[in-house]
């Protein structure tokens, strides 16, 4: 075979995804949170966007989303879908700026000012504290929640004299997780500071007393027994029982009878006192409000029985095109550049005005096709969850299954029965023993919790689950009701009984 260059004509068909399509399909996978977000980004970009405001009549288009206009996202194959970019935030973490070197070259102050050097902080919303601030009102001590760091921070200045103390003891505040867990090597730590690894770890048997108890903990082991030793009830049992918490966990009371040297009463006490301490006890400071989730899609019970199902307006962006500074600026416009920018800025506004609308309309017809397919979960509860993939949505609105995946990614709804996940409705089916129609893997789970939470002193065993659903209709293998039990957290009938029998 004869190597030489030469001229071949071929004729393929391929997928090009244009950025316009790119950002049509980001938007559509993209929560009410994200979509606020990628709207003020594309205002900042963008100046002939603007927010919906009816009080400042200006001449605005909102464009219609036309099938000749835009492509069809359902007409994208999910391996052709682009790779987005996650969301990510940053935070800032305290630093301490502290002359080290000056410091922990003395180990008790020279006079009373090193000393008083830290009874005055900086608290994390930027206000200052002092044990003679006498201009300080009470109102303004009173007036919000106290933080962990500002209440350990108070205990370190009126219990440790000493102020190399206090920066190790600031440097251990700063290393504390959310839970009141120490994070962080201690060896690193007397590196930076330049004192040697037992006066840290002198420092930290100190600020171990601190309230609450059990915050500086570095293990769950060490947390529970600061709690303990607390309370006095640090005794060799009790030691022994949180050296083999792993057994614990497991509920293997029989071998913890037996380390521990107790009988099952007292295991029983024993596990009542482990179960009233707190094992994470920052918990109480630093509230931090849950975020409610703000639903996309509101449902109702329509007058003649059955589902009304809308938009949530909240949700959806009010952005238009502000066509009257367009044609001021397009008139104004000399040089070819002007034009070209003025000219993409208006295309790219109205694609983005069409693609939220397209948005909106697939959300809420893919949202109602999942009410009119799972009907008997609203009207009668879990139980009655049918199973249902992608391809059953897809198929029924005349979309591709990718499509059908992203819209129901992040999108929630509100029912009569709560807020869901567009997601949640999608399970796997298990086969009815009768031939009937299958059972949502969702509805067996809560089949099984059911009976076991029913269960009296009589425990059933996995197997006895299995008959008990067969006589329901449905068909379950034993290693799957195992399965789905370990999956709800539920322990095995031997486990169940062993407690039962302790009183647990």
């Amino acid at each position: 075979m004869v190597l030489a260059p030469r001229l071949d004509i071929r004729q393929t068909q391929s997928l090009v995804m244009t950025p316009q399509l790119q950002q049509a399909i980001k938007l559509l996978q993209l929560s009410n949170i994200e979509l606020s977000a990628f709207i003020e980004q594309e205002m900042e970009r963008n100046p002939l966007l603007e927010r919906e405001d009816t009080e400042r009549g200006l001449e605005r288009t909102e464009p219609k989303a036309d099938a000749n206009d835009l492509p069809l996202l359902d007409s994208v194959p999910a391996a052709e879908a682009p790779l987005l970019d996650n969301m990510t935030s940053t935070s800032a973490s305290e630093g301490l700026d502290v002359d080290y070197d000056n410091t922990f070259n003395n180990d008790s102050p020279s006079d009373g000012t090193d000393g008083e050097a830290f009874g005055q902080w900086s608290s994390r919303n930027g206000g200052s504290h002092s044990f003679e601030d006498g201009e300080s009102s009470l109102e303004a001590t009173v007036a919000g929640e106290i933080s962990l760091r500002d209440h350990l921070v108070a205990q370190l200045n009126m219990d440790v004299p000493d102020p190399g103390d206090r920066i190790i003891g600031l440097h251990l505040i700063s290393m504390l997780d959310e839970a009141g867990y120490l994070i962080g090597d201690l060896a690193e730590l007397a590196a930076r500071l330049g004192c040697p690894p037992k006066r840290v770890e002198r420092v930290l048997k100190r600020v171990q007393g601190f309230d609450p108890v059990g915050v500086f903990a570095r293990t769950l082991k060490e947390c529970l027994g600061l709690q303990l030793a607390e309370r006095n009830r640090l005794d060799p049992a009790m030691q022994a029982l949180l050296d083999n918490l792993e057994l614990l966990a497991k509920r293997d009371l029989a071998g913890l009878m037996r380390i521990c040297g107790v009988d099952a009463e007292d295991m029983s006490e024993m596990i009542g006192e482990i179960k009233a301490l707190d094992p994470k006890p920052a918990l109480r400071f630093d509230h931090v409000v849950a975020q409610p989730i703000t639903p996309d899609v509101l449902m109702r019970r329509a007058q003649d029985g059955g589902w009304l199902v809308e938009l949530n307006s909240d949700t959806l962006p009010r952005v238009l095109v502000n066509t009257r500074y367009y044609s001021k600026i397009a008139g104004a416009a000399r040089s070819k550049d002007d034009k070209t920018y003025i000219s993409e800025r208006y295309q790219s506004a109205n694609w983005l005005v069409k693609s939220l609308h397209q948005r909106a309309t697939t959300i809420l017809k893919v949202a109602t096709e999942l009410v009119r397919q799972q009907d008997a979960f609203f009207r009668h509860g879990v139980q009655h969850l049918r199973p249902l993939v992608l391809r059953d949505i897809a198929t029924a609105i005349s979309m591709h299954e990718s499509t059908v995946s992203r819209v129901t990614s992040n999108k929630y709804i509100a029912t009569p029965r709560g807020i869901y996940e567009l997601k949640y409705f999608f399970t796997q089916s298990i086969n009815s023993a009768d031939g009937g129609d299958a059972h949502s893997a969702e509805a067996v789970r809560h089949r099984i919790k059911a009976l076991i939470d029913a269960e009296g002193k009589q425990v059933l065993s996995d197997d006895q689950i299995v008959v008990a659903l067969k006589a329901d209709g449905i068909d379950i293998a034993r290693r799957t009701v195992a399965k789905y039990r370990e999956a709800m957290n539920i322990a095995s009938s031997v486990q169940r009984r062993r407690e039962k029998s302790l009183g647990l």
